[in-house]
């Protein structure tokens, strides 16, 4: 289905099934205010936004800990040295359970927060893993490589992917560390390229040993990835930076040497295979480009044997599925490799299919129903990430995923092929820092932030931040400094719109109802005004959701809002200045129908608080259900329905008391 097909009526079409997943976080940690903030609400409004749009039962948003991986390790290595005396499955499992209060806390309703490595998710999740393996290598995708791999002499053992740090090869990368063959912006190399790398178990420059494991030779899909991107931009609402991230990988392997090591050692270059020499005066660098992988390693050769420092350019490297830690997804075994594991970042990227899968066994559904969700043309999977895994998500797991379905050597049918929509957000700072459990500046944790701030508000908060397209820092007033302390909290400022504005509209409401019409609601039709703010409000709301717009939406409410408040102040007033009961009666509905509306389009964001309203006012459950989303207010109600009685100082919309202040 393609992103830009619409209906006769020039709504945006959306799939008649929908799998919503986010970013798994790590199962060495409690949740922090990136998580939540930076992705995991985004997933979670969206979700609930089609679960009122399509159906609850045509909606799995589905998400887990990621249990698996050297990250993992170290946090129970550390965790040990610190007095912790359970297994490394007490380890993740008292971490996983944390998560899920967290999540809990703020509204975020999963259908299933699973973990990779417990519980039937986890046996799943070993079974998924085993025929995903299973089936790249029937196919012919699967590589047995020899590959450097770093090795402490000192303490005698092979070192994890967190246990080397250094720098990230790639030229002009502003990464704070590089790992065994990652950094922490989500760039891949060669463990062979990383600079200056230290052992964090000695201290000590570790040795390279050569290791065999599988590879997937994501190289090889350079052409299919191209094609694919030339179909995101012109099919597709995929955020442009994403776009731009991925071209980044599509580039031919190249070297980046400085000009002065150039000049001091002659006739250097002439030792490097055939390429193409970019010889800018204006940089301090000479850029080689090369055909292959294989030519620009024989010349990385040439430059490590004349002791030459160098950076490399992103291209697509054979795609790492295995490893040796102990902590992993056991790999089938294949030609005597019998003891390895799944690095956790390619079974991470099938998770989500098997929390799929364990979700649906849980309504009493067979594994196979998962196709209709991830493999049928009437669904579609959208899945949230952060900018950092856009490699992960946008370039591995799609040549991954169709590879699962051809053999080498043949083309795919990409017409036939159903891919997951990707929506990558940029990153959530803190104090205008970069947001990491690992960065000098540690941001607050999600629970933390619950002892200053309501959930909605939150809520509210972060999905109005325009993470779309570009980087926001959160600031919250109660972690500032006192001489750094704004008078008004930016925290706040979506929330208030509900705890100050829309409060009033429904309390305004209420209390005429009571005063003037003894709970009974004179019928009228809709004026044209507030009709025609009203459809506005709903078809840019639906569009913006569509797009992903998300800061968009909270604009479309805040615009939407006020504007109702301003029509009850200008019309009840001359209403009640002329005593006109007639006028007064048109403006309560019309303000009944628009607070209806309201009600459904910040349900996503303010889910409790808009079933308070719905209770309340006695409206049925098909209040939510977007099929209705033009009808009138009447239509929500039984027939000769009566309000209850609002009490004084009634909030639909609570703040915490320290806010009243």
């Amino acid at each position: 289905m393609h992103e830009h097909s619409s209906g006769v009526s020039g709504r945006p079409v959306f799939p008649q099934r929908a799998v919503v997943t986010a970013g798994m976080p790590y199962g060495n940690k409690s949740l922090h205010m990136g998580h939540v903030g930076g992705c995991i609400a985004h997933a979670d409004i969206f979700a609930r936004f089609l679960r009122d749009r399509i159906g609850p039962g045509n909606v799995l948003f589905v998400s887990g800990t990621d249990c698996y991986g050297s990250p993992i390790m170290e946090g129970y290595r550390k965790a040990l040295e610190e007095g912790f005396s359970g297994t490394i499955y007490d380890y993740v499992t008292a971490n996983h359970l944390d998560q899920k209060e967290v999540l809990e806390r703020y509204e975020i309703s999963p259908n299933l927060y699973g973990a990779s490595a417990l519980g039937e998710a986890g046996h799943i999740h070993n079974e998924v893993s085993a025929w995903v393996f299973d089936t790249l290598y029937a196919n012919g995708w699967l590589e047995k490589l020899d590959v450097a791999q770093f090795y402490d002499d000192e303490r005698e053992v092979f070192l994890n992917g967190r246990q080397v740090v250094g720098k990230c090869p790639f030229e002009g990368c502003q990464s704070e560390k590089g790992y065994a063959d990652e950094c922490d912006l989500g760039h891949q190399y060669m463990p062979s390229e990383l600079i200056d790398p230290v052992s964090t178990l000695s201290g000590k420059k570790p040795s390279l040993r050569n290791v065999s494991n599988w590879y997937f030779p994501l190289e090889e899909w350079m052409g299919l990835l191209q094609e694919r991107v030339a179909y995101l931009v012109a099919n597709t609402n995929t955020r442009k930076t994403q776009i731009e991230t991925i071209n980044e990988f599509l580039k031919k392997p190249c070297i980046y040497v400085q000009r002065k090591f150039i000049e001091e050692s002659a006739g250097l270059a002439e030792g490097f295979p055939s390429c193409e020499t970019v010889d800018d005066p204006k940089k301090s660098s000479v850029n080689y480009i090369f055909d292959s992988l294989a030519l620009r390693d024989q010349a990385l050769q040439v430059l490590n044997n004349a002791g030459v420092r160098f950076r490399t350019g992103k291209t697509l490297v054979p795609f790492r599925l295995s490893g040796n830690i102990d902590w992993g997804v056991p790999v089938p075994a294949r030609e005597g490799m019998d003891s390895l594991t799944f690095w956790v970042w390619p079974e991470s990227l099938w998770a989500p299919i098997s929390f799929t899968i364990a979700c649906l066994r849980q309504q009493g559904k067979d594994a196979e129903e998962a196709r209709l969700w991830w493999s049928d043309p009437e669904a579609k999977v959208y899945q949230f990430i952060g900018q950092d895994n856009i490699y992960f998500y946008s370039v591995a797991e799609m040549a991954l995923f169709v590879a699962l379905g051809c053999k080498k050597g043949e083309k795919p049918d990409m017409s036939r092929v159903i891919l997951p929509h990707i929506i990558s957000n940029h990153h959530l700072q803190y104090m205008d820092k970069k947001a990491s459990s690992s960065s000098e500046l540690k941001p607050p944790m999600a629970d933390e932030l619950l002892e200053h701030y309501t959930p909605e508000q939150l809520r509210m908060h972060f999905f109005s931040l325009g993470l779309a397209s570009k980087s926001s820092s959160f600031k919250p007033n109660v972690y500032m400094p006192d001489e750094s302390r704004l008078s008004a909290d930016n925290v706040l400022t979506q929330g208030n719109l509900l705890t100050n504005v829309y409060n009033r509209i429904i309390r305004s409401c209420l209390f005429t109802l009571q005063t003037r019409f003894s709970g009974s609601l004179p019928l009228r039709s809709l004026s044209q005004e507030m009709r025609e703010a009203s459809e506005k409000a709903v078809l840019d709301y639906e569009r913006c959701m569509y797009n992903h717009e998300f800061h968009q939406v909270f604009n479309v409410l805040d615009s939407y809002i006020r504007n109702v408040n301003k029509y009850w102040a200008k019309y009840m007033k001359q209403a009640e200045s002329g005593q006109d009961e007639d006028l007064a009666a048109q403006v309560l509905y019309d303000a009944m129908c628009c607070l209806r509306t309201i009600a459904t389009l910040v349900h996503p964001l303010a889910p409790s608080s808009c079933e308070a309203i719905r209770e309340f006012f006695g409206f049925s459950e098909s209040v939510w259900d977007w099929v209705n989303i033009f009808e009138p207010v009447e239509f929500f109600l039984g027939e000769n329905h009566v309000f209850r009685q609002i009490e004084a100082h009634t909030d639909f919309f609570r703040k915490l008391d320290y806010q009243y202040e």
